[in-house]
């Protein structure tokens, strides 16, 4: 039995040792072998039985290294030293943390730690072989904190065995306590540098040289959306991930419907992964950088079964650590795959430290000031009306930056930095932490979401740009630019310091209406975002912005690839499905995935997915798209939604998208999605549209199946209640219903002017349309541009009871405030 006084023993005794293993210590033991060790004690100690690998050890600890420091006088030593350290003169602080890990380094350890650390390593090689080999990492004890991490500041060695190397890696772990940047950081979060002592931890080498390594989080890093985990991973080595000298996989897994049993991966991206770092033949300590070859490139490091495998850990890991801590605690966790068991294992964990300590009270927006009007944006695709981007990456921060950009390609040379300017680089690391701070935004032509410059970005709130490929070749120093981290994934450099403008819009005590606020949301990037809006889901996904902007090849272009007769539409293709033989599967995937994000970023709410409406000239813009499309003398009203579905000519085209929606629907559990129907003119023409969607499988009331129509027509409301037969809802599209009602094109100039979906026709339909789905029994909404735009547009329809209302994101807010209001509530 273990008593409250064996407890306290036993922690005096922890607490006095020089080596401990890392079964035998656990979260609360920070202070004694530091965040990272203990950490990696506590996963072995309650997570292995649930299935999580970590790799055995041990660690040194805090008193090891302050008896190290204490007993040979080196603590006088170094805080006479750092009475002169200037914290803003880069130089001198380079200097004195030179100096420091000099003292260090020339200072031998004690014999009783030198023997302590043998002892201990001999065991690790009695259980695992002679000459174990390891990796020595360094673990402060003010790292891994809820708001600080700490992570990269001191060192880390890989491929070490044998005694004398393995004390020669501590020996340089110990010193690393005063790298520049270690001493920048605590300075930053004002930590005094002798109350932090160093813990080393000497754990089992995952030979993930020979196989691959990666970071993940169990939280999406630039949104803080809570429900997904993000996993980048490369080949070889992890450091290239960490460093950002690779530009690494992403995937992204939907963790509440993993842990029913599901397969949602939402979303994978396949990086360029030039090189993989691994250990030198016939030397200890020694590693290098291998070129991978292209095919090696142009395939995922590791397969869905593996994806899941590390999400589900990532989920075990995080409720553990958010029980330890009885609060949410999103982790930021390092993997790797073993080359030689092909087994994976955790080899770090720690608190995620820059979305989590977000307030969650206030939406604050970035938006680049186009020049346009609110309607001009309705589609969705900004990109158009901004100049073209300099350079182009992975956004990190959801913010905007501008100043004088400043290229820097050695570390040795940051002194030349000035606050204020944007850094671009071809990676950085820890080093360069002490002008990082200083930046406006960063740009890098190498790294990751996960790489050590977006870490830093997020953690100081500041916009990077990383993997952007040729950064340091396009931007020149004293060139001013905009960096835009806030349309979506893509972060764009632009020329010249364009305006912007900062939204901030508070939370709390805002109203519930009996009208369902959704949104329109046609980009999958934006969706995490957007779903911190208040809202009650999305009602209107369109499917053309995912096929437009993410597949880009017409369907039927994919089906019969062999016989495209336009060889550079054909070679366009080949290059964007390298990774397929089967070309179909290239748009069942892209969709699926697109799909699939949008689904996860407002689950459970519905997701109302508009199947595909493009026009036929729209099509035939796709590549591939001319041989397979006619020509049209007025497309709008020509062969476009429904009637394609069912036609000899195009349903193999339709059957790609019904088994793109089986797929979230059934093998991700996402069955938030609801298919729409667009431009169905007769109640017989929805059958065929079922029957030709229920032979993929998606069956109407089959696993909570509906299907809606789009009320667009004047047939649609003449003939509402036969609709009403066939489908589930209607969702009213007021641009279509406008036109169709007043007889007028609604992309032409000369009659723009008519154009007004608040004429009194087009009310009536509306007000008719309402009524019949009342007196039906059926959902009815609005995903038109029209309550968007006219307040009072959208208070004729509350008035009329209309089910919900799908806004623009940028309306929301200001429409479900004057709900409240048309309610009474």
């Amino acid at each position: 039995m273990v008593t409250a006084a064996t407890e306290r023993t036993s922690r005096f005794s922890k607490e006095r040792s020089l080596v401990l293993w890392f079964d035998e210590v656990g979260i609360v033991d920070v202070p004694i072998v530091g965040g990272k060790n203990a950490s990696l004690g506590e996963m072995i100690r309650q997570l292995t039985k649930q299935g999580v690998r970590v790799p055995g050890g041990f660690a040194t600890t805090a008193y090891a290294y302050r008896h190290f420091i204490q007993a040979v006088g080196l603590e006088k030593q170094l805080r006479e030293l750092f009475a002169d350290l200037d914290i803003e003169d880069v130089q001198n602080l380079q200097e004195q943390g030179k100096k420091a890990r000099s003292l260090i380094l020339k200072t031998p350890f004690p014999r009783e730690l030198q023997e302590a650390i043998a002892s201990y390593y001999h065991q690790m090689c009695e259980i695992y072989g002679y000459d174990t080999d390891v990796a020595v990492r360094s673990s402060a004890t003010a790292e891994d904190l809820p708001d600080a991490s700490f992570a990269g500041q001191q060192e880390t060695y890989l491929n070490i065995n044998g005694i004398k190397d393995v004390l020669e890696a501590c020996h340089k772990c110990f010193a690393s306590i005063f790298t520049a940047r270690a001493i920048s950081y605590r300075h930053a979060k004002n930590f005094d540098h002798f109350n932090v002592a160093l813990s080393v931890g000497v754990q089992k080498m995952v030979r993930s040289d020979l196989a691959s390594s990666g970071v993940m989080f169990s939280i999406d890093t630039e949104t803080g959306f809570k429900n997904a985990a993000l996993i980048t991973a490369a080949y070889g080595l992890g450091e290239n991930i960490v460093q950002g000298a690779v530009n690494p996989d992403e995937y992204l897994v939907f963790k509440p419907t993993l842990k029913e049993g599901f397969r949602p991966i939402i979303d994978k991206r396949v990086g360029s992964k030039e090189f993989k770092l691994v250990c030198d033949v016939g030397g200890c300590r020694i590693t290098k950088n291998e070129r991978v070859t292209l095919s090696e490139q142009q395939k995922f490091a590791i397969n869905d079964d593996e994806i899941l495998q590390l999400a589900k850990w990532a989920c075990l890991i995080e409720d553990h650590y958010s029980e330890v801590h009885g609060k949410y605690t999103p982790m930021d966790i390092e993997w790797a795959k073993d080359g030689i068991t092909d087994e994976l294992f955790i080899v770090q964990a720690r608190p995620e430290t820059v979305q989590s300590q977000k307030g969650k009270n206030v939406l604050r927006s970035y938006h680049l000031k186009l020049g346009t009007g609110d309607r001009g944006l309705a589609t969705g695709d900004k990109s158009s009306q901004l100049p073209i981007p300099l350079v182009r990456g992975r956004a990190v921060g959801e913010m905007i930056g501008q100043g004088k950009a400043r290229v820097i390609l050695d570390v040795q040379k940051i002194e030349l930095f000035q606050p204020g300017e944007v850094l671009v680089t071809d990676k950085t690391d820890p080093d360069w932490e002490p002008i990082m701070k200083k930046a406006s935004a960063i740009i890098t032509n190498k790294g990751g979401r996960t790489c050590h410059a977006a870490i830093i970005a997020r953690e100081m709130g500041i916009p990077a740009i990383v993997g952007c490929g040729n950064g340091t070749d396009i931007l020149r120093t004293g060139q001013e630019v905009t960096v835009s981290c806030a349309e979506g994934e893509e972060g764009r450099v632009y020329s010249g310091l364009l305006p912007y403008e900062v939204r901030e819009v508070a939370l709390e005590n805002l109203p519930r209406t009996r009208t369902k606020i959704m949104m329109n949301v046609g980009n999958p990037e934006e969706a995490f975002s957007f779903s911190g809006i208040p809202n009650d889901g999305v009602g209107l996904a369109r499917l053309e912005f995912i096929i437009a902007n993410h597949i880009k090849a017409h369907p039927l272009a994919l089906i019969n690839y062999d016989k495209l007769e336009d060889e550079e539409a054909k070679a366009k293709i080949a290059e964007m499905t390298v990774t397929y033989e089967d070309k179909p599967q290239y748009f069942v995937d892209k969709l699926a995935q697109g799909v699939a994000r949008l689904a996860a970023a407002f689950y459970p709410n519905p997701v109302i997915v508009r199947m595909s409406d493009f026009k036929s000239n729209e099509y035939a813009n796709l590549l591939g798209g001319k041989q397979f499309e006619p020509e049209e003398e007025n497309p709008m009203i020509g062969w476009r939604g429904a009637s394609r579905y069912y036609d000899e000519k195009y349903r193999e085209g339709f059957a790609l998208e019904c088994q793109a929606l089986k797929r979230v629907r059934d093998e991700m559990g996402l069955t938030n999605v609801i298919p729409m129907i667009p431009f169905c003119r007769t109640p017989d023409e929805g059958r065929k549209v079922l029957a030709e969607i229920a032979k993929h499988g998606l069956e109407r009331g089959k696993n909570g199946l509906q299907i809606y129509v789009m009320c667009e027509l004047p047939s649609n409301v003449i003939m509402a209640e036969e609709f009403a037969e066939v489908f589930d809802g209607f969702s009213i599209g007021s641009n279509d219903l406008t036109q169709l009602t007043l007889g007028l094109d609604r992309d032409s100039a000369l009659v723009a002017h008519i154009f007004d979906e608040r004429n009194e026709a087009v009310k009536r339909m509306v007000k008719m349309a309402i009524e019949t789905a009342k007196k039906t029994n059926r959902k009815i909404g609005i995903c038109g541009q029209a309550p968007s735009d006219y307040p009072e547009f959208a208070k004729f329809l509350v008035e009329l009871g209309i089910d919900s209302m799908s806004l623009n994101p940028d309306s929301v807010l200001k429409t479900l405030l004057m709900v409240a209001k048309v309610e009474g509530v």
